[in-house]
């Protein structure tokens, strides 16, 4: 029996070892998010939150209001029982900028302790260091300046190299720009906040737009252009982009932005302020664009935790081993299907080869699948699902290369209008490399180590071992004279 083993109770126990979850106590919400492996790039396991806005006073009163503390304290109760119930002990919950500044924070905090829950109330400098952690983790590269725009202030925090440099918080939370706006010289105001932040207005490279009503701005301009992708992750403008779209924004009524797809009514009541931020930031700070980024505070906090091994490994390639071994495919199988595909791979570099590693790894996932779902979820999977280290001309050519891997070279637009031909057409050839390696035996290893594809002098060879001979039948000849006039080759059998 499979079970006798305990391998499936042992997986059972790891997985639920992994669990962590992060209670968030913001200005505008309060959030439980439960977060499961893998450390580098955690999925979310749940995710709720209540929109108590214990900070929508903070301009006038300087307090939190009782209904919106008796609201917060109500869904804290419901989160603790959660967890319990769910076993995760491992737990952080924080607290920002209302309780951290308002008359009444700490003995709002009081209330929490009190109830069980641990919270640690972040400095400014603590909360802009963990949500630049968000950017870092998410974009390993990143070289700019974070902008973290929560209901009470606004972050921002240099990054380079894997690490945080300057930062700042201000008070230009989004509970807090309408009546500043109201009072009137809300540009000048704002820039001369901005004037003594000397790092921000010398750094190079883009802004990194962290915070709820920045993706719901990403979403207005991503239904406007009608970008192929669904996710805001990754996504970026222009300066002169973001400019447009911030104007056309701020004349825009509350009720219509709210029925535009992935803008929230909340979301859609502080948009217009939110955009004449965005428009003294950019002017003052002059950035080379915009990149939106679904990773923040709560993602920053969980890797800041994770030890320096962990930090190092590629984001995509730790998620897609995660979901695809969830299917039964494991990593050591799409090795060993990327090595054998590799003389299809015209182009080398470091891009494509991480890339091609998670193209046959989710391939080998795909197969998992029913046949008439498999184009769908092909689509789904490269073009739909948040993948963390992967941008949009990288999604075209994972959808390619699993449509490739399926036999479809007839390219869907969503696909033609992020990438290249060249780029789409190369990863098409990584996928019909994968269909003749499946199609070989079955996706069988020892079918794989037995046989050897080469490309040399425009003729594409299938090597066989002859103790595997029989494996090639006319549906592998077949697909290896498809490989072969895609690659521009001419075929041998040996």
């Amino acid at each position: 029996m499979i079970g006798s083993s305990g391998r499936p109770e042992h997986r059972r126990r790891k997985r639920e070892a992994s669990r962590a979850a992060i209670i968030d106590i913001g200005s505008n919400t309060v959030r439980l998010v439960v977060y499961g492996s893998p450390k580098r790039a955690p999925t979310v396991l749940w995710n709720e939150k209540v929109s108590a806005r214990l900070g929508r006073d903070l301009a006038e009163t300087g307090a939190i209001p009782d209904e919106a503390m008796e609201e917060a304290l109500e869904a804290l109760a419901r989160y603790a029982l959660i967890l319990d119930d769910l076993g995760i002990t491992d737990v952080e919950p924080v607290a920002t900028a209302a309780a951290r500044e308002a008359s009444n924070g700490s003995a709002f905090l009081d209330q929490v302790r009190a109830r069980g829950i641990d919270v640690r109330l972040l400095s400014g400098e603590e909360e802009a260091v963990a949500s630049a952690h968000g950017a870092i983790g998410a974009f390993p590269e990143a070289h700019g300046v974070v902008a973290d725009l929560g209901g009470g202030s606004l972050e921002l925090v240099a990054v380079r190299e894997g690490a945080c440099q300057n930062g700042a918080s201000f008070p230009l939370g989004t509970l807090r720009l309408p009546a500043l706006r109201a009072k009137g010289n809300f540009e000048r105001k704002v820039a001369k906040m901005l004037k003594g932040e000397d790092w921000a207005h010398a750094h190079d490279g883009p802004l990194y737009m962290i915070g709820g009503t920045w993706r719901a701005l990403a979403a207005y301009a991503m239904r406007a252009m009608d970008y192929p992708l669904t996710d805001p992750h990754g996504f970026t403008l222009t300066v002169e982009e973001a400019l447009a779209f911030a104007k056309t924004i701020q004349r825009s009524k509350t009720s219509k932005l709210a029925q535009i797809q992935g803008i929230s009514s909340m979301r859609a009541e502080r948009l217009p302020d939110a955009a004449a931020l965005l428009r003294v930031l950019l002017k003052e700070l002059e950035p080379e664009g915009l990149v939106f980024s679904s990773w923040g505070l709560r993602e920053g906090l969980l890797f800041q935790r994770i030890d320096p091994l962990d930090r190092g490994k590629d984001p995509l390639l730790a998620g897609v081993s995660a979901f695809a071994e969830e299917r039964s495919a494991t990593v050591t199988d799409a090795t060993l299907l990327a090595a054998w595909t590799s003389a299809a791979a015209r182009r080398a570099g470091t891009h494509n080869e991480r890339l091609r590693l998670a193209t046959a790894q989710l391939a080998l996932a795909l197969q998992r699948v029913e046949p008439n779902l498999r184009r769908e979820h092909a689509l789904e999977w490269a073009l739909d699902k948040r993948w963390i280290g992967l941008d949009a001309k990288g999604r075209a050519m994972l959808g390619a290369a699993l449509l490739g891997a399926l036999g479809t070279t007839d390219l869907p637009e969503r696909l033609t209008r992020i990438a290249q031909d060249r780029e789409l057409r190369e990863a098409t050839g990584w996928g019909l490399a994968i269909r003749l390696a499946q199609r070989l035996g079955a996706g069988a290893r020892a079918a794989l180590s037995a046989s050897r594809l080469k490309l040399e002098d425009d003729i594409l060879t299938l090597r066989i071992d002859p103790d595997h001979a029989a494996l090639v039948t006319q549906s592998v000849k077949k697909d290896l004279s498809t490989l072969a006039e895609w690659l521009d080759a001419s075929t041998a059998i040996e």
